[in-house]
């Protein structure tokens, strides 16, 4: 009986050692899986304009970490750097620096473009204590409202007969000289 055992032991070990060395076919078919889709490029196209009316384009491929800037009917191309903050792209001729909506093209080291929004800070209060802050871009004619320090108040530059008027889906701000009065959804929640 020991020997039967022995027998199939020894077959047993013969046959998986058999199976675990085949040989490989030559001509074998390797098959690699193909994504159903390649990702798009994070393509970002801007332009902006300087005081003197200077336009400059720019195309920014956030994947490749390119720029292409077009400027005075020269294309520009450059890579991004590492910046602390805001956008670096250069190349051995041109460097783009940008933050915000402001932005800086030099060539050689010299300033050739450069948009610096026109921004204006002003502090309201009122009898009730009520604080209003507004940031306004007169560059690209939006407010940005904080009431007592509350939430970001987002609003667009509309055309007024007299004084200023920006608002949203919600909010209206109006004004003239120092006064100003802030609706939302039609009541007054702010005036001085």
């Amino acid at each position: 009986m020991t020997i039967k055992l022995f027998s199939i032991a020894m077959l047993s070990a013969l046959f998986l050692t058999a199976c675990k060395d085949k040989p490989r076919e030559e001509n074998s078919e390797v098959i690699t899986p193909v994504s159903a889709e390649t990702p798009a490029d994070d393509i970002v196209t801007t332009s902006s304009t300087s005081k003197d009316g200077k336009e400059l384009n720019m195309t920014f491929n956030n994947t490749k970490g390119m720029a292409i800037v077009d400027f005075e009917g020269e294309t520009i191309e450059m890579e991004q750097q590492r910046a602390g903050s805001g956008i670096w792209y250069k190349n051995d001729q041109y460097e783009l620096r940008g933050k915000g909506n402001d932005i800086t093209l030099t060539k050689d080291g010299t300033v050739v473009f450069e948009h610096k929004d026109d921004i204006q800070n002003i502090e309201a209060k009122n009898n009730n204590s009520q604080v209003l802050n507004l940031t306004f871009n007169n560059s690209d004619g939006t407010v940005k409202a904080y009431l007592n320090g509350g939430d970001q108040i987002d609003l667009k530059e509309k055309k007024a007969a007299s004084g200023i008027w920006y608002s949203n889906d919600n909010y209206e701000l109006s004004g003239k000289g120092d006064h100003y009065t802030l609706k939302k959804d039609g009541k007054v929640v702010f005036q001085n």
